[in-house]
């Protein structure tokens, strides 16, 4: 089902030389870099997210329930 689950590493070298052909190797360092700062951004955005707040007791769908589980609908998704 999954579309990695297959990925072997005659594959992975496959795409790797299709990603030297297509950006250069003078580029990949620079695209390298790129990817690295964007995910140290990243990271650091999930770092100073605030935490979601919990349901409170005037949130209509917190006091809704499934008729079949009897389980908050709300903590079923």
């Amino acid at each position: 089902m999954g579309l990695l689950n297959n990925l072997t590493g005659w594959h992975a070298l496959i795409i790797l030389a299709v990603i030297v052909l297509l950006f250069g190797a003078t580029k990949l360092p620079a695209l390298a870099k790129s990817v690295g700062q964007s995910m140290n951004i990243f990271k650091s955005e999930l770092r100073d997210a605030p935490a979601p707040a919990p349901a409170s007791a005037t949130d209509p769908s917190a006091t809704l329930r499934d008729p079949a589980t009897a389980v908050p609908l709300a903590e079923r998704q």
